[in-house]
């Protein structure tokens, strides 16, 4: 077991030298001339909403109904019961860059895998192998 966790690690380590090596020699993937039209501070405000009427709609569908949804909408059931811990909110969005859509540290750039996220939101229904995907129109 140590040792499958060792190559992992060192294939990360891998991973990691070769994206940092090739974000240094063909630069950032922003367009020529982008301008962050992020502020220089950002005031995060952290409240949790009531969910209790959700909550009731949910329980008052029957098994038909609520399978009709899941087959739509996946998961999202299942986030009506974590709660947000407003301490890792707070201390994760200031790495958060909004332009590359990762987080950054110093000059290392960070994307979290579904799992690190479940593991952050305290989720642990979500269903990894499950592709989750939101259209935008252009």
């Amino acid at each position: 077991m140590e040792n499958e966790f060792l190559s992992k690690v060192e294939d990360n380590a891998a991973v990691r030298a070769w994206s940092e090596k090739l974000q240094s020699e063909r630069g950032g993937s922003l367009a020529e001339g982008y301008i962050s039209e992020l502020q220089d501070f950002t005031h995060v405000n952290v409240a949790q909403n009531e969910l209790q009427e959700l909550r009731d709609i949910w329980a008052s569908w029957d098994d038909w109904v609520k399978q009709l949804f899941y087959q739509n909408y996946g998961d999202i059931y299942y986030l009506l019961d974590i709660r947000v811990d407003k301490h890792i909110f707070r201390a994760i969005v200031q790495f958060w860059n909004s332009a590359y859509k990762c987080f950054t540290f110093g000059d290392v750039d960070l994307v979290p895998t579904i799992e690190e996220y479940t593991t952050l939101l305290r989720c642990p229904k979500i269903q990894v192998r499950k592709t989750y995907a939101r259209v935008f129109s252009s």
